[in-house]
Formats: C-alpha cells, sequence, structure tokens
C-alpha cells in the first residue's frame, strides 16, 4: 500500500505543479488586463522591408534596443562588474523601465495615441510611481531586452490586412514610424498587449 501511495505522489506531484502552472499563468494575464494601466510602445523595424511573417509575428520596440536606455537615470544599477573588472548588462539581468505619459499635443489632432517615453531604468521594481508612469518589467537576453510583448498571433486573414496597412503607412510616412503597440501593465511590471496601432488605424490582438 505504501509503495502504490508512494508512486502515485510521484505521479500526482509533478502534474498539479504543472496544471497549477497552466491556471496561473492566463490568470496573471487576466488580472494585468483588469488592473494594469494603458501604455503605448513605439516599434523599431525588425528588416528593412518590415513584413509580419507567418501566424506569428515579431516586434521590437525603441526600449528593446540596450543603447537607447544607457543615458536614463538608473542605467548604473542594472550593470554588473565582470572579471576584467568592466560593468556589463548580463544575460538575464531583469530590467526595470519606467515609461513616462506624453503630454496631450496641443492644436493637433492625431487618432493614433502617443507613444510613452523611457524616462528611468532601474535594477529594483519603482514602488509609488505617478500615475502618469509606469514600471515595465523586462529581461536582457541576446542583445535584446525582451518585455514579452514581441509574438502575436494573428491569422492568415488578418495578417495580409495588417501588412497592407503597415505598408501604406510606411510609405506616406517621412520621419516617423507610426507603428505601436497598446498595452497595459500592472503594478509588478508584468505587461500584455492589447492591439497594434498602424498609422490611425487599430488592430485588436
Amino acid at each position: 500500500m505504501n509503495t502504490s501511495l508512494k508512486a502515485l505522489g510521484q505521479f500526482a506531484i509533478p502534474l498539479l505543479l504543472q496544471t497549477a502552472l497552466i491556471i496561473a499563468i492566463p490568470a496573471r494575464a487576466i488580472y494585468t488586463q483588469l488592473s494594469g494601466k494603458t501604455a503605448i510602445l513605439q516599434t523599431i523595424a525588425v528588416d528593412p522591408y518590415d513584413p509580419l511573417r507567418g501566424y506569428w509575428q515579431q516586434l521590437r520596440y525603441d526600449i528593446s534596443r540596450p543603447e537607447n536606455l544607457e543615458k536614463l537615470p538608473g542605467w548604473a544599477t542594472v550593470l554588473s562588474p565582470t572579471e576584467r573588472g568592466e560593468k556589463r548588462l548580463l544575460e538575464r539581468t531583469r530590467v526595470y523601465v519606467i515609461l513616462q505619459e506624453p503630454a496631450p499635443l496641443k492644436g493637433k489632432k492625431n487618432l493614433q495615441p502617443q507613444p510613452w517615453k523611457a524616462v528611468a531604468v532601474s535594477r529594483d521594481r519603482p514602488s509609488d510611481l505617478p500615475e502618469n508612469r509606469v514600471a515595465l518589467e523586462g529581461i536582457y537576453n541576446n542583445g535584446w531586452i525582451d518585455y514579452g510583448l514581441e509574438r502575436y498571433y494573428l491569422p492568415e486573414d488578418r495578417r495580409e490586412e495588417v501588412n497592407g496597412a503597415i505598408e501604406t503607412t510606411l510609405r506616406k510616412a517621412q520621419k516617423t514610424r507610426p507603428i505601436a503597440v497598446k498595452l497595459k501593465v500592472d503594478e509588478q511590471g508584468h505587461s500584455i498587449a492589447q492591439s497594434l496601432w498602424v498609422g490611425e488605424s487599430e488592430f485588436q490582438f
């Protein structure tokens, strides 16, 4: 009997842990969706032609590049000493990027929401941020800072529609890149994407 119970426990415990993990992931996403603040991230081109390929699309952001954050307050806190005595951003380092909501544009009507601006960086999660700021959690990985906002699913019919909008919008754009992602960020720094803005058109994920 004891042997049977032990064998059952060896099977049941991993199964329960896997089930708990499966439940926890969507539960966290629901919490972020309900409690998080809305923010806007500016995208950057992944390749020269910037098409969305396959059913899973990849996006990068201004704040995905470490060099775009190096001059911000707090950057030194995310660096670690190396064997050579240098300080570098090491693989798998957790980074919190503080984003600030832009001031409304005066005298200009723009249907696309304005991207939030990175104003500081921190190794530790900030607390008591003002209402117009959020702290977005990211992980440094292979030259990029990943926020869990890089891959999205779009069915084939939507992909063609979005690609057409991107091609038209980029052709008309001059110095700006009018492609952004609307997301929710909770107090823990977790985030979930809601939609893709291409010019003045919004596509829900």
